[in-house]
């Protein structure tokens, strides 16, 4: 009886960490709902964002942004807003000038955070949006990252 208890208990574990997932609470769902979202390689985003073609988001702390670096040219705009989701929603249309068809990027640590973002967005009409999901450390499914592929960074201003 006590085996079965414990692996019932293990396995309602299991189960609530698979739900919330490494980044817990929406970010993990992000990528989950509707339909797929379009996505870019570092490389992808860096020749189309040197061309300024493209608008890169990088939607990590601050914390994150000090310790390595920020993508050349990139726009810092936290997910972690203090203010909160609509705040974050509404920095990124000012930096887009308001344009909802302006072809939008974001970046992340490794994709999860970015894939939110672009969420945000969508449901607010943007229509031209774009993950990076192999973010600035990488993601073993989607590519080496920004960082890895020696991608040109730069020290955060604002932070």
């Amino acid at each position: 009886m006590k085996t079965r208890r414990s692996l019932l208990l293990g396995l309602g574990a299991l189960g609530l960490l698979l739900l919330a997932g490494p980044a817990g609470g929406p970010y993990q769902r992000a990528g989950a709902q509707g339909q797929a979202q379009r996505s870019l390689s570092a490389a992808e985003a860096e020749a189309l964002m040197s061309k300024g073609e493209l608008l890169l988001v990088d939607v990590r702390s601050k914390p994150e942004w000090v310790q390595t670096r920020i993508a050349e040219g990139a726009l810092p705009i936290t997910i972690h807003d203090p203010e909160g989701k609509a705040a974050f929603v509404e920095k990124v249309a000012a930096a887009a000038g308001g344009e909802t068809g302006r072809p939008i990027a974001f970046i992340c640590a490794t994709g999860v955070r970015s894939a939110y973002a672009y969420q945000l967005l969508e449901e607010r009409g943007f229509t031209n949006l774009y993950n990076v999901p192999e973010g600035m450390l990488g993601n073993p499914r989607h590519g080496p990252g920004w960082l890895k592929r020696g991608l040109p960074t730069e020290r955060c201003t604002t932070c």
